[in-house]
């Protein structure tokens, strides 16, 4: 074999492996991508909607955060609060080792059921007074309570809609249960605000909306890198160590 015959075969050979390379290098690339995906996917946040009017303004807060959660690939579901009574806590101790409250006849378990197997909650409601609406409240409290195992670590954000005033002090209020829990707070470009009176007039407020959708967003980023390697990965902690003020 001369030389020039010896070069024409080699640079049929590297042709030939490129090719060959190139489709598998897709094949290898886009499963990776699928990969991604699917995890991404199949993340999920836990939706609350703490008014008791199910097409109202909170509702509408939160679906403008939902669907930008899904441009990101992440889902979410909605847990309507309604009119159905909520218990309060009764200081019973029943939850204590079982991670459900003694009351089955509300949505208390049925929202720590859901959040077991979220990844990250958004609570809205509506502001009364310049509080949350107390059913909204109860539910908070006695999953914080009951279920704080379901909760640890799950990013979390609250959503304050209003006619007018008190929503920072309703913000605040929601946001104190995952703060005493390792959740990290999702904040946005604002304080998480929407203003509106009327049903739908909320729609209005596009400033508002822009803060879900950056709230969403901020969201989105938080639980893909929490999830980077598949299996969430948190902080290692120092045990509690409580001390009571009065003994």
């Amino acid at each position: 074999m001369d030389r020039r015959e010896f070069l024409k075969k080699s640079a049929m050979a590297v042709a030939a492996g490129t090719v060959m390379a190139s489709p598998i290098g897709a094949v290898v690339a886009q499963d990776s991508k699928n990969h991604e995906n699917k995890q991404i996917h199949n993340m999920k946040v836990l939706l609350v909607n703490g008014s008791p009017r199910e097409n109202g303004n909170t509702h509408l807060a939160l679906m403008e955060a939902a669907k930008q959660l899904e441009k990101n690939g992440i889902g979410s579901e909605m847990l309507q609060i309604g009119r159905q009574a909520v218990h309060g806590c009764v200081a019973c101790g029943y939850c204590h080792g079982k991670g459900h409250c003694v009351f089955d006849d509300d949505l208390c378990n049925r929202a720590i059921d859901l959040m077991a197997q979220c990844d990250a909650i958004i609570v809205g409601s509506p502001t009364y007074y310049g509080q949350p609406n107390g059913t909204v409240l109860s539910l908070i409290q006695r999953m914080s309570y009951a279920a704080s195992s379901v909760m640890q670590n799950k990013p979390a954000a609250a959503v304050a809609v209003c006619r007018r005033g008190g929503a920072t002090a309703v913000y605040q209020t929601l946001l104190m249960p995952f703060q005493m829990q390792n959740m990290p707070i999702v904040t946005s470009q604002y304080w998480n605000i929407v203003y509106g009176r009327s049903e739908g007039e909320a729609a209005l407020d596009t400033e508002g909306l822009q803060t879900m959708r950056t709230m969403a967003d901020n969201m989105a980023f938080l639980l893909k890198r929490i999830h980077a390697d598949g299996e969430p990965k948190y902080p290692t902690r120092e045990a509690w160590q409580p001390k009571h003020f009065i003994r």
